[in-house]
């Protein structure tokens, strides 16, 4: 499981894989004010993407993989509420 929730914080880590979507998706519902950590992503499945997308919580550091920091998370960061910005 990729998905951990540590206090007012959602980590995301490794490999998103289709299974996690909805392990996010009630980790937000629970805690609709809690930040997502992208910062040990490597792969995001589809899926979890559109739960980021939809629900728009605050997105928090920057992901291991150059590829989805550039063109997934920045802007899902720079679009943020808090401006939490680390690229």
């Amino acid at each position: 499981m990729s998905v951990r929730i540590d206090g007012r914080t959602i980590l995301l880590e490794g490999r998103c894989s289709v299974e996690d979507a909805e392990t996010l998706l009630l980790a937000l519902q629970e805690q609709p004010d809690a930040s997502v950590s992208v910062e040990k992503v490597q792969k995001i499945h589809m899926a979890v993407l559109q739960i980021l997308l939809a629900l728009k919580p605050e997105i928090m550091g920057a992901d291991a993989s150059l590829f989805l920091s550039q063109n997934i998370f920045r802007s899902l960061i720079w679009n943020s509420d808090t401006g939490a910005k680390s690229f």
